[in-house]
């Protein structure tokens, strides 16, 4: 199975960029469908952003487009979320997720695999 880690998540100012990694686990990370998805406290998770494990075709939400990219290095067994103009909006626990061989879908239950989260704060 795969391990997921998660990590470049702080404190910015808003307008500010960060960028998050998520390290797996685990010798076919190429054939993982990789996303990111965000919670707020007392809020549902939302999906934020997926990469294909087949065409690397990308995802996101309408509300981070254009201002997040997700990309990865299958060669590092990463995926990164770089975040830029950032606004307190975006305040939230950033959590990596991984399926094998699926299309990127929204709805969290697509995903089996799940890292523990890093925080991204935001302040106005």
């Amino acid at each position: 199975q795969v391990q997921l880690v998660e990590s470049g998540g702080g404190l910015v100012q808003a307008g500010g960029s960060l960028r998050l990694s998520c390290a797996a686990s685990g010798r076919t990370f190429s054939s993982y469908t990789m996303a990111w998805f965000r919670q707020a406290p007392g809020k549902e998770r939302e999906f934020v952003a997926g990469i294909s494990w087949s065409d690397g075709s990308t995802y996101y939400a309408d509300s981070v487009k254009g201002r997040f990219t997700i990309s990865r290095d299958n060669a590092k067994n990463t995926v990164y979320l770089q975040m830029n103009s950032l606004k307190p909006e975006d305040t939230a626990v950033y959590v990596c997720a991984a399926a094998y061989r699926i299309l990127v879908r929204v709805g969290a239950p697509s995903y089996p695999y799940w890292g523990q989260g890093t925080q991204v704060t935001v302040s106005s």
